[in-house]
């Protein structure tokens, strides 16, 4: 199977639309860009849109009026990406393609005409958002090289910190799809089973180490049969897109009962992504090749094209009542293993992927600590607290807001938008 298209006229750094705001330098949202959400304004029900500047384009609307039609049947009139996605690259492209077309500068289907503009272009500050997609199951990677050794660092052997398969394949675990929610969505502080140092038996409390995890998400787009296997470039192929994605976890939670079979209760109280779905084509212009091998994989993990993005990622923590404080940046370009390595290795046993399919990358961490992506590396689990808002801090507060933000830059910049969620206090 073909790998991705290369960049094509969508990717025009020199293309401008006619809505004003997606021009501005620094915007998110440019006409190259063309993110899927959905969103209810006006009173409407949810609506299928893309982000272009400052504003949406209800695509659901332009397809009531024929003048977008994706597919041969209705495919934005369920408030959910699932039924578009279904349809395949060849048809994505197509509808992105067509997409641009509408709002480009020198096309006046839409700019000509002030009240269809004024029916099909909803101000992002008037809408509400909501989960872009139906999430089908959700598996939670550890990508990172930079991130594992950390983590093998503080709890087991600094000069053997990465476990013998880590080098050989991307380790993962199924997390819990029913608590995926939307950027912006509280999440209240979990509640589980803590041993106290010293102690001969665990008690039921609320986590005192609340932490969050800077990932990208990526969006399974098309269905593979079960007992099929897929190759890297197909795997590609079969990405929708990706979100900026936030795997909220318990420490204290988790150090207790990770042993021997991984996370469980410290990381399926929730899982926050951004809004907006970034599409695989339009990062075409962002490709970037993996680090280096220290060890040869298998074949089946072998890519012929680089895979992994050039996406900084920074994150902002803000206490209540406060100033926001950035504490991290880094970038997701130095993953070991890349989404579509984690899907083949994902499907390599005969499993059975399928649309709308979220696969997290585990924690992004660079090599230095103010770019590491968790508290727990940040503050060295506690022994290096962090000053903000003039008191030293290890683990998120009752209150705490974390903002992740990310961004592609070259000849333009090209936004993920945030994902951003608030911790409430235990019930």
């Amino acid at each position: 199977m073909p790998t991705k298209a290369a960049p094509d006229e969508t990717h025009d750094p020199a293309r401008q639309s006619w809505v004003e705001s997606a021009n501005a330098p620094g915007a998110d949202f440019p006409i190259q860009n063309l993110p899927y959400g959905v969103f209810s304004a006006r009173g409407s029900a949810r609506h299928i849109g893309v982000a272009i500047g400052d504003d949406i384009l209800d695509l659901t609307r332009l397809e009531d009026l024929g003048m977008l039609c994706p597919g041969s049947g209705r495919v934005f009139d369920e408030g959910i990406l699932n039924p578009f996605m279904k349809l395949g690259p060849k048809v994505w492209r197509k509808t992105r393609a067509a997409i641009a077309k509408l709002l480009d500068a020198s096309n006046p289907a839409l700019q000509g005409d002030a009240t269809l503009r004024q029916n099909v272009l909803i101000p992002a500050a008037d809408a509400r958002m909501h989960l872009p997609f139906f999430v089908r199951s959700y598996t939670d990677f550890y990508a990172s090289r930079e991130h594992a050794t950390n983590v093998g660092s503080m709890f087991r052997d600094p000069h053997n910190a990465l476990m013998p398969n880590w080098l050989h394949l991307p380790v993962g675990y199924n997390g819990r799809a029913s608590t995926v929610v939307v950027s912006g969505t509280d999440i209240r502080r979990p509640m589980g089973q803590i041993m106290d140092a010293g102690q001969s038996a665990p008690h039921f409390a609320p986590s005192a180490r609340l932490d969050f995890e800077v990932e990208l998400g990526a969006v399974v787009g098309t269905d593979s049969a079960m007992g099929a296997r897929l190759s890297t470039a197909q795997a590609y192929e079969m990405i929708f897109g990706y979100v900026l994605l936030n795997d909220w976890s318990a420490r204290d939670i988790q150090v207790w009962e990770y042993q021997p079979l991984g996370p469980f209760q410290s990381k399926a109280f929730a899982t926050s992504i951004s809004p907006w779905v970034v599409t695989a084509d339009a990062l075409e212009p962002f490709r970037k090749a993996a680090p280096a091998r220290e060890v040869p994989l298998l074949d089946y993990l072998h890519e012929e094209t680089p895979n992994n993005f050039d996406i900084d990622l920074t994150v902002d923590l803000t206490p209540h009542g406060g100033q926001a404080h950035r504490i991290a940046q880094t970038n997701a370009g130095a993953l070991y293993y890349s989404s579509a390595q984690q899907l083949a290795h994902h499907a390599s046993s005969g499993c059975a992927m399928c649309v709308g399919d979220l696969l997290g990358s585990g924690t992004i961490s660079g090599s230095e600590a103010g770019t590491y992506g968790s508290l727990l590396e940040l503050t060295w689990n506690g022994r290096d607290p962090l000053a903000i808002g003039g008191k030293p801090q290890s683990f998120l507060a009752d209150h705490d807001s974390v903002t992740i933000s990310g961004a592609c830059q070259g000849a333009y910049r090209l936004g993920f938008g945030q994902v951003s969620g608030r911790i409430l206090p235990a019930d």
